[in-house]
């Protein structure tokens, strides 16, 4: 039994609406004429994107596949749910990190537990058994490539240790997987430093909350934090975002719905400085079908980032939806096209089967997760444990 079939399911991205950029621009943090001028008025001699409407992109037939891909699974409407009312609850109360990973992961490890329990019963190592678990890895959403390079791993290995029964094998197949998944000792140097943080990703995959949980842990663990509402397209965003930051006790700078998302950057760079902050998050915005207006209006980001703050430690962090499988690799690929992407934010992972994304993502892009989202609390948005991960899908009970 080899690879079953693939379908793909061609969804046409949604037009893009376009939205006029308001006359005025009041900052909520930072007023004075001159700052916010210099903001609206940056004009770098490589700019490369109109600031009146650095995002708007007509719906036209010649958008291409994979630029269309980049917004495969938006969400029109609020990008996620208000702030949970018990995401304060004390950590004896939820069971510890491990067992919150191992309920979140419940579904992952339900739909190949039978399958898992079945190929490694097996009396013989042949081709049947390697094609049986070929097909369950798969079946989690491990992908392709990654799946066949960990089984021509997995029959190297069991020619050299003599390996003959599969019950042998399942320790082995599992430090294999933690392998395609190590982090760097540096994964989280951001936190120990003066940084500034983009987030980056399309709308609904939980971008907006993602912020607001890593703003409340960093709040948590005595970090002065602001957040950056630079996704002014959509006023659900910047409300949302205002709502984390009063229940974590973080700044926020922002503007109407509509203003020039650089301009709000600028200005919370000022802030970040002034007020001797310790990590600023910056959410952008999610309705990015186009390639090119992407790129210049994150190079613009980044080119304010570089003159107004060169000192802080630069981060770009994606938010992708688990629940969303192989699509959200898709969208991982196509946003590493446009940006230099350090880490990966994999969220709803208690609500899919496919938790199997996460070594997929890891292994085939070369970019680490280092947090997921396994719940609705704020500390169900953990830093990613490659060997408690694959401990929790593997778990028997």
């Amino acid at each position: 039994m080899g690879l079953f079939d693939w379908i793909k399911k061609d969804n046409k991205a949604e037009s893009d609406i376009e939205k006029e950029e308001p006359d005025t621009k009041d900052t909520d943090e930072i007023s004075g004429t001159d700052e916010q001028e210099k903001a609206s008025d940056t004009k770098d001699t490589d700019e490369a994107s109109d600031t009146n409407e650095p995002y708007e992109v007509s719906g036209t037939d010649e958008q291409t596949e994979d630029e269309a891909s980049i917004a495969e699974t938006e969400i029109s409407g609020e990008e996620e749910t208000a702030p949970p009312e018990d995401s304060a609850e004390p950590e004896d109360k939820k069971g510890g990190i491990f067992k919150r990973l191992v309920g979140g992961l419940a579904k992952t490890r339900n739909s190949i537990s039978e399958s898992l329990s079945s190929v490694f019963a097996a009396n013989h190592i042949d081709d049947d058994f390697y094609d049986e678990l070929e097909e369950t890895l798969i079946m989690a959403d491990m992908g392709v490539s990654t799946t066949m390079n960990i089984l021509d791993e997995l029959r190297e290995s069991v020619k050299k240790k003599h390996i003959k029964e599969p019950a042998d094998c399942k320790d082995l197949l599992i430090e294999l997987i933690k392998e395609q998944m190590s982090l760097k000792e540096n994964a989280y140097e951001y936190e120990n430093k003066k940084s500034v943080v983009m987030i980056i990703g399309v709308n609904g995959v939980g971008k907006t909350t993602s912020i607001g949980k890593l703003a409340a842990q960093f709040r948590k663990n005595g970090k002065k934090v602001i957040m950056a509402a630079a996704d002014t397209f959509r006023a659900a965003a910047i409300e949302q975002l205002t709502e984390w930051a009063h229940r974590s006790q973080a700044d926020i700078i922002s503007q109407k719905e509509g203003a020039d998302p650089s301009a709000v950057v600028y200005d919370a760079l000022q802030a970040a400085k002034a007020r001797n902050t310790d990590i600023l998050l910056i959410d952008t915005a999610g309705r990015l079908h186009n390639k090119k207006n992407l790129m210049d209006e994150l190079g613009k980001m980044n080119r304010i980032i570089e003159r107004e703050y060169p000192d802080a430690y630069k981060e770009t962090l994606i938010v992708l939806d688990g629940t969303t499988g192989q699509n959200a690799l898709e969208q991982a690929k196509q946003f590493k096209q446009v940006a230099d992407i350090d880490g990966i934010i994999l969220t709803k992972l208690d609500g899919t089967a496919k938790g199997g994304i996460a070594i997929a993502i890891h292994a085939e892009l070369g970019v680490p997760v280092k947090y997921i989202g396994v719940g609705e609390g704020i500390d169900d948005l953990q830093k990613f444990n490659p060997e408690s991960y694959v401990n929790a899908i593997f778990a028997e009970e």
